[in-house]
């Protein structure tokens, strides 16, 4: 796991968001392995943030962009969807520097529908007022070309600490809730999630703050 500069909490991290905020518009980094609890402590912080101030805070999910599925059957690689290469990087980068300039209009996401397997676009939308957008996925930080540049882009950087067994149960009963068998989960997790991961904690830059979500 990436060394951190602060061990904090949801709580401690909320007040520090919310003490330090100005007038400009700040994208916040939420990374950490499959399995982490990304979207459910994003979730989580906004609503802390936003029960102090009404409509401050909107999450963003990278995974958004994943490409379709007919994209990565042509290109042979729909069993690897979600490991980097199967997302669209630039249009990502794209969207965070829209919502850098922060230019008074609202903003369509998209959001990725897991029980469909597909992103739907402008599925929601960042208001004007949103003054912390809490960006979340898992190769926020990662060491590698194509993400590296993303980096300078957050304001904030937040790294969601959890043990690799735990990930391993997490991911086995995310898919065991979609209805997968038990060959089709352990080909997903050993085969996919588990080498994400691996790769995730070994490959990711250090963040601001490093929060145990265990």
């Amino acid at each position: 796991m990436p060394d951190a500069a602060l061990q904090t909490d949801l709580g401690t991290l909320s007040a520090y968001l919310r003490q330090t905020q100005g007038p400009s518009r700040r994208l916040v980094a939420i990374a950490g392995a499959p399995g982490s609890g990304k979207s459910m402590f994003a979730r989580r912080l906004s609503e802390d943030l936003n029960r102090v101030w009404r409509d401050i805070s909107q999450v963003l999910p990278m995974d958004g962009y994943h490409f379709d599925d007919a994209v990565l059957i042509e290109r042979g690689e729909r069993a690897r969807k979600g490991a980097p290469h199967t997302f669209d990087v630039g249009g990502f980068a794209v969207m965070l520097d829209r919502l850098h300039a922060d230019d008074g209009s609202e903003i369509a996401i998209p959001v990725f529908d897991r029980s469909l397997e597909i992103a739907r676009a402008g599925a929601e939308i960042v208001l004007p007022s949103t003054r912390i957008v809490l960006v979340e996925g898992n190769y926020l930080l990662l060491d590698d070309p194509a993400w590296a540049a993303l980096r300078s882009r957050f304001d904030v950087s937040v790294w969601l600490d959890v043990p690799r067994l735990v990930l391993a149960d997490r991911l086995v009963r995310r898919w065991s809730d979609l209805g997968l068998s038990s060959d089709e989960i352990r080909t997903k997790v050993e085969a996919n999630d588990l080498p994400n991961a691996d790769m995730v904690i070994a490959q990711s830059c250090p963040a601001a703050f490093s929060i145990r979500n265990f």
